[in-house]
């Protein structure tokens, strides 16, 4: 992956670690963490060091390292815990499989006919010069290519859908800025530390032309996928070809100094300014769209970074910060996407990543 690729977590503050010892009736937390004294052992491992990853579940009183646990936990859950054997959530409830359903939960709009005759010789436009663009040393982005098979759009949609009702997560495919949080002027690319790269006129047309398409329900050709030791997981349901934006990384924009104590796994930075008090993040956890559930590489081994084929790049769009999640090589179908947490910086704790 390219140095300024993927989550760039440029400033992001790392998880805090939990205290060793947690009051059990304390208000504030009612998650249990093992006193350093206390001889328990995790389920999982058998170990009992790290006494202050080992978490108890609130039913079962059995401890668990939270790196041990599949998907892992980046952070002391709030309120109560269980063990995946007292989870009464083992299987997420599939959104219903029903058209209108899904077109209401997206908010898809029907293009007029005249509209998408003009978006489809467009499409052919860019098609044709391609060869040529591609002969260019600067090589262009690619718009991501729908399935043809109208079943099988739905089906994408429904697999995002149940992730995202199950993660309690609502659909949104724009950045978001909400009171009490930083505000749409505070996303200024020139604040940017070192400058920010500006996305090319062309490649803009490339991005909004993806947007266009979501909207009418062409998606990107990918599946999410629930995974034991991963979580939900992103696979494509097609060819992916190299350069192609899958998507924009999204969610609610705040200050990087509102988000200290964040336990969140997912927030990526957004402008990294010079300022530091200008710093910007997207914390994706109360709206997002597929980008949310995109894994993450381990980057302290080999075989773990051999697993990225997205980087994460951040542009200056109109003025404005944007984050793209694209590919960096060819994806098979039914390949399993991948980028990393840090790109250069190396902070967020990804040596646990299955």
């Amino acid at each position: 992956m390219s140095k300024s690729t993927r989550r760039r977590r440029t400033e992001a503050p790392k998880p805090p670690l939990p205290p060793t010892i947690y009051d059990i009736s304390s208000d504030d937390n009612d998650v249990d963490v093992v006193d350093d004294d206390d001889d328990l052992n995790c389920e999982i491992c058998g170990s009992g060091k790290c006494p202050s990853k080992l978490l108890l579940c609130d039913k079962c009183d059995k401890g668990f390292h939270l790196f041990c646990l599949r998907p892992i936990l980046v952070a002391v859950p709030k309120g109560s815990w269980f063990c995946p054997s007292c989870s009464r959530s083992k299987h997420p409830k599939a959104f219903p499989l029903v058209q209108k359903k899904i077109s209401d939960f997206f908010r898809i709009q029907r293009a007029p006919a005249s509209a998408q005759k003009q978006m489809q010789d467009n499409q052919k436009k860019r098609k044709r010069s391609r060869g040529f663009a591609m002969s260019k040393k600067k090589r262009k982005l690619l718009p991501f290519s729908p399935s043809e098979d109208p079943d099988r759009r739905l089906k994408q949609m429904q697999s995002l859908a149940t992730a995202l009702t199950t993660s309690k997560t609502d659909f949104s495919n724009e950045l978001t800025y909400m009171p009490g949080m930083a505000p749409s002027s505070a996303n200024c690319a020139l604040l940017e530390k070192g400058g920010m790269q500006v996305l090319t006129k062309e490649d803009t047309e490339t991005l909004n032309l993806c947007k266009d398409m979501m909207k009418r329900g062409e998606w990107p050709a990918l599946m999410v996928v629930p995974d034991p030791n991963e979580g939900f997981t992103v696979e494509a349901d097609k060819l992916i070809k190299d350069l192609t934006i899958i998507t924009e990384y999204v969610g609610d924009v705040d200050y990087l100094k509102n988000r200290e104590n964040y336990d969140g796994d997912s927030m990526m930075t957004l402008l990294h300014a010079a300022d530091p008090s200008k710093s910007l993040v997207i914390c994706p956890d109360k709206r997002s769209n597929i980008a949310r559930f995109i894994s993450g590489i381990n980057n302290h081994t080999p075989e773990g970074r051999k697993k990225q084929n997205l980087k994460c790049v951040r542009y200056a769009v109109n003025g404005q910060c944007r984050v793209l999640l694209v590919a960096n090589r060819d994806i098979s179908k039914g390949e399993r996407l991948y980028y990393d947490y840090n790109g250069y910086e190396q902070e967020y704790p990804t040596e646990h990543f299955v």
